[in-house]
């Protein structure tokens, strides 16, 4: 299998999904290794640097990427299998942003009330130990946190033309925030423009589902990839399966419409995978789904349906390519 080794110049990063060119062309089963930045744009490097002073929020979340893949179409499925997230630095950092985050006022949730102090914490990292120095910033407490790497934006180009801000969540995918979006799954997306134009970055090395505060542990990461296409099928929404879980991802405001979202699609895709009729498929998942919140905090809310497979009976989804590409993931090595 061929592999790309890619890892971008500060001026190749890209901030939106839609109106930028690729960076180049990738063909359906590359192995791709890619560099990203962290969602600070390496602005916040030491406590004493505040998002007020050092973070410009032009510049916030920079992707790498947009790659164009060979033969993809609109109504076609991008298929991209995780198969490892590596921090590339021995830290990452972590905010608090004047009138950012899940519990201070915004500018939709408007009070009259002052921001929250604006705050960095930097989390060092245990190699040995695979873990992250949580240091309190107002008192003597700490503690060891495991490293748990995920991405927070991985997405297509919208249809129409669109051009969204790498800030946005929605269903060319963006800046979901899942902690689901880890090694060892495939997430599959609806291709809306010729070359799917796909981008990710925004890693984080862990984050409690919510982003409670607006940031995770942020951090530059080494992501490595197998790309991968299935002519047609697209889904209307982001699709990840892992070993375990079949799961959908719906995001708008409010968060009970993201939730709505992916329960309304994982009706559809039970619906394709037994041949329901939709309000048997409505009362199975009624019984058997969970939805943990991605995240409270971006422009639109991400909430995550997920259903355990081993609830249900054992079917080819999608002609059993995670299955295929998690076997050749572990004869890699990586």
């Amino acid at each position: 299998m061929e592999k790309i080794e890619f890892r971008p110049e500060r001026e190749q990063f890209n901030y939106t999904f839609g109106g930028a060119k690729p960076l180049f062309k990738v063909r359906p089963g590359t192995i791709m290794e890619l560099w990203s930045e962290d969602a600070f744009n390496y602005a916040l490097q030491t406590p004493a640097d505040l998002s007020s002073q050092k973070v410009d929020l032009r510049y916030v979340n920079p992707q790498t990427g947009p790659f164009y893949v060979e033969g993809a179409e609109p109504g076609d499925t991008l298929v991209l299998h995780f198969i490892s997230m590596k921090p590339a630095r021995d830290w990452g950092v972590s905010a608090v942003m004047p009138f950012f985050g899940g519990l201070t006022s915004t500018d939709r949730t408007a009070t009259l009330q002052d921001p929250l102090e604006d705050t960095t914490w930097i989390y060092h990292i245990n190699r040995s130990k695979n873990t992250l120095e949580y240091d309190a910033r107002f008192s003597e407490f700490k503690v060891d946190l495991p490293i748990e790497p995920m991405l927070g934006t991985v997405g297509v180009a919208p249809g129409a033309s669109e051009v969204r801000t790498s800030l946005v969540p929605e269903r060319f995918g963006g800046n979901m925030d899942t902690p689901e979006m880890r090694p060892g799954v495939t997430c599959f997306l609806g291709v809306n423009v010729e070359g799917a134009l796909f981008s990710l970055g925004d890693g984080h090395y862990r984050q409690g589902e919510g982003e409670a505060c607006g940031t995770a542990v942020e951090g530059a990461m080494t992501t490595t990839l197998i790309v991968e296409l299935i002519k047609g099928n697209a889904p209307l929404w982001p699709r990840i399966e892992s070993d375990d879980q079949l799961m959908v991802v719906g995001s708008s405001r409010p968060m009970e419409d993201s939730w709505r979202i992916a329960q309304v699609e994982m009706v559809h895709w039970f619906q394709e995978l037994f041949e329901l009729h939709h309000m048997d498929a409505y009362q199975l998942l009624s019984q058997i789904s969970k939805a943990p919140i991605a995240n409270v905090v971006d422009a639109n809310y991400s909430v995550v349906v997920k259903v355990a497979k081993n609830l249900l009976p054992r079917v080819s989804i999608y002609n059993d390519i995670h299955n295929e590409l998690r076997a050749i993931a572990s004869k890699l090595g990586i």
